[in-house]
């Protein structure tokens, strides 16, 4: 193999199992010899735009065959795959694209005017390709690919960075720097059947040529956040077959019948905010589907409370779920493991060999000492931000003989070890899976004229885990809620936008201008938290 990258994998899977299937979505199906052609394809397509090893290529599309070839397509040319939240609107997309100086972007044609609107304001793309029909400015990118001859193998890097953007605790979402070997490593590390790490050529085709089963993967998460694309590459490195839902929104119903006609056996999910509505299917519909061949569902990065899990179990008795303790600076930290009369605590993990908690001193938390201190991992971890030296000091750090990611989740060690995880030591407010960065909400708030002060509050939603909310400090002619809203909407993706607003006398910022979460997010409790609102 050219290096210990994934596409170097992925063509070694494709020259052993070319006739496996490596992707189903709705009615499509492709071989893994189909994928890497396309792949391949597309690669050139990409090379022939004038990018070079390095470049950026946006990914700006829904779950799809299209996402995984780009992915591939940019190892291939050690170039630089980078999500994006397909929630973002205008403003959003020009600061991430600029911030990374994207040279190509691959979009969804649902997304064509949106992109039209922003191109301009990005001179350095070189390429703007759509999956659909194609525009005067972006062409089809089937028909490009069928216009191209396929790149030769051998192009991957491990070296080459695979960009995460994500809201986190920083401001403005930045770019999470991993090295394509790094989170090789510490995916494979998890698989129960892992490649030989950093093995030759020969070495990686044996062993996959030992994998005679095919194990069948869904991801439900979406594939522009870190937990559904690492779940997915991971799945496909291990010469697997990817399953995805086909449409725009989650429907639980659908994701049921998906798993059964496809006979699924591992399952990725986004917490309660996927797992609540499935329940609720299967408690509304007994019998209708055929669950016993699922061995696994895994989540990350959100709660998925033990209630739902029992009551998941109760229809999947087979099926081990765990739920994982991560974020895209800190992949892989602590887990739990829930089966059938065996149900992990909410809240509660078990950390991995990597993890521990960093104490404001420097040393690490012992079990059952008490101290509250920072969850932090060390090994296979990113490189740091991009463009973003002084928060990449912040939390890539060293301590202890050893360098740490501590992203800013708060969390202390019970006696046995167990992982309690407190929350966040910053306003960074989970909804469903998304980072929603308090401040950026607040200053676009205030930027109507009818609003002198805004505080927004992550407050507790049975599905989402979080929503967001915000109290207000009306100026001379405050807006309605309805007319915030439609402000809010044309600045922000959905999601970021308040579900409720209400205006109080005064936010009561202290002197250095900080204002009192904690007495703030009491008062949202209140007003709008499970059982008020």
């Amino acid at each position: 193999m050219a290096g210990w990258d994934f596409a170097s994998v992925f063509e070694a899977v494709a020259r052993v199992h070319p006739e496996r299937t490596a992707f189903v979505h709705g009615r499509r199906r492709g071989a893994w010899a189909h994928f890497d052609d396309r792949a391949a394809r597309l690669a050139t397509v990409l090379e022939s735009a004038g990018l070079t090893a390095g470049d950026v290529v946006a990914e700006y599309m829904r779950n799809g065959p299209e996402y995984l070839e780009t992915f591939f397509a940019a190892g291939k040319s050690g170039l630089v795959p980078m999500n994006t939240n397909y929630r973002y609107v205008e403003d959003e997309l020009v600061q991430i694209w600029a911030d990374a100086d994207v040279k190509a972007v691959v979009f969804d044609a649902e997304f064509r005017e949106r992109v039209d609107r922003v191109r301009h304001r990005l001179p350095g793309v070189r390429l703007w390709l759509e999956v659909g029909e194609g525009t005067d400015w972006a062409p089809s990118y089937a028909r490009e690919l069928d216009a191209h001859p396929p790149r030769p193998h051998g192009g991957g890097r491990e070296d080459s960075l695979i960009l995460i953007y994500t809201g986190g605790t920083t401001g403005h979402p930045k770019g999470v720097m991993w090295r394509q070997g790094d989170i090789l490593s510490l995916l494979n590390a998890q698989n129960p059947r892992p490649l030989p790490d950093h093995g030759d050529r020969e070495a990686v085709e044996a062993h996959l040529a030992g994998l005679t089963r095919e194990i069948r993967s869904l991801v439900a998460s979406p594939l522009m956040h870190g937990a559904g694309l690492f779940y997915a590459i991971s799945a496909l490195s291990g010469a697997g077959t990817l399953v995805m839902t086909p449409g725009a929104r989650f429907d639980a119903e659908q994701l049921l019948d998906v798993m059964d006609g496809e006979r699924v056996q591992s399952l990725a999910i986004v917490g309660d905010a996927f797992a609540r509505p499935m329940l609720a299917a299967l408690d509304e519909n007994p019998g209708r589907w055929r669950l016993d061949g699922l061995r696994a569902v895994f989540s990350s990065g959100v709660m998925w409370s033990r209630p739902v899990k029992e009551g998941l179990l109760n229809h999947m008795p087979a099926a081990r779920l765990l739920d994982g303790l991560g974020s895209s600076e800190a992949s892989a930290v602590a887990s739990t493991v829930s089966v059938r009369g065996d149900v992990a605590d909410t809240g509660s993990f078990v950390p991995s060999d990597r993890a521990a908690v960093l104490l404001d001193d420097g040393t690490l938390a012992e079990p059952g000492d008490g101290k509250v201190g920072r969850l932090a991992v060390t090994g296979w971890i990113p490189v740091g931000y991009l463009n973003d030296p002084e928060k990449s000091a912040q939390v890539f750090v060293e301590a202890a003989g050893r360098r740490w990611s501590v992203p800013g989740d708060l969390a202390q060690l019970d006696a046995d070890g167990r992982i309690q995880l407190l929350g966040r030591g910053s306003s960074c407010i989970n909804t469903g899976g998304e980072k929603v960065f308090a401040e950026e909400v607040e200053e676009v708030l205030k930027q109507h004229p009818g609003i002198a002060d805004a505080a927004v509050l992550g407050v507790s939603d049975e599905r989402l885990g979080r929503k967001v909310v915000a109290l207000l400090r009306a100026g001379e002619r405050p807006p309605s809620e309805e007319e915030l809203h439609t402000h809010a909407r044309a600045h922000l993706a959905g999601y970021k936008v308040p579900k409720h607003m209400a205006y109080v006398g005064s936010l009561e910022r202290a002197d250095n201008g900080k204002l009192d979460h904690r007495r703030l997010t009491g008062i949202a409790e209140s007003k709008w938290g499970d059982g008020h609102a």
